[in-house]
């Protein structure tokens, strides 16, 4: 059987897409059995910067374009990869204030920290919203034009908030690092 011959054809082209998709089912179970050091380094480079091109990101971890490229797209078709994101330069957005807040409720109830959350989640200034162990329920990170728009914020939004027992404020001074993306 030749592969000109119209059986070949569907053969080779039968044979191709097996091939493709146990290639890619053999990348989902090294990702399910823990990341190798060559994801590790994947992950490392695209935390660094999230636009590198395939070809700079493959030189970088010492792969070929294409295998690289399969190895980014398992790595978000199983999740460890969620998005890329933008690092935006607070000055440039009026951001002149970034705050930790941590927050205890009253009530360590799932109904008291599900309304806690409806009312955070719809407030623009928490950038994030963490449910932490210790002596406080959440730890939020808060960012605010000015010091009189944290105060607003702090009065008009966590004043109101259900089942508050207390509010602690750190104000960031300066940052020496910071990996977030």
């Amino acid at each position: 059987m030749s592969a000109e011959s119209p059986d070949g054809t569907i053969l080779y082209g039968f044979l191709r897409k097996f091939l493709v998709k146990l290639r890619d089912w053999v990348l989902f179970q090294q990702l399910m059995s823990g990341l190798d050091q060559l994801d590790t380094n994947i992950l490392r480079a695209l935390q660094g910067d999230g636009r590198l091109s395939n070809a700079d990101l493959a030189k970088r971890v010492g792969l070929s374009a294409s295998a690289c490229l399969r190895r980014v797209q398992a790595l978000e078709r199983s999740g460890v990869i969620k998005g890329y994101r933008a690092v935006i330069d607070p000055d440039a957005t009026g951001v002149g204030i970034v705050a930790y807040v941590g927050v205890g409720l009253t009530e360590h109830t799932k109904k008291a920290q599900k309304d806690f959350e409806r009312v955070i989640t719809a407030t623009p200034e928490v950038r994030e919203c963490h449910n932490v162990s210790g002596t406080i329920e959440y730890l939020l990170r808060v960012e605010a034009k000015d010091l009189a728009a944290y105060k607003n914020f702090h009065l008009e939004v966590l004043g109101n908030a259900p089942k508050m027992n207390s509010i602690t404020t750190y104000i960031v001074m300066d940052t020496s690092k910071d990996e977030r993306a």
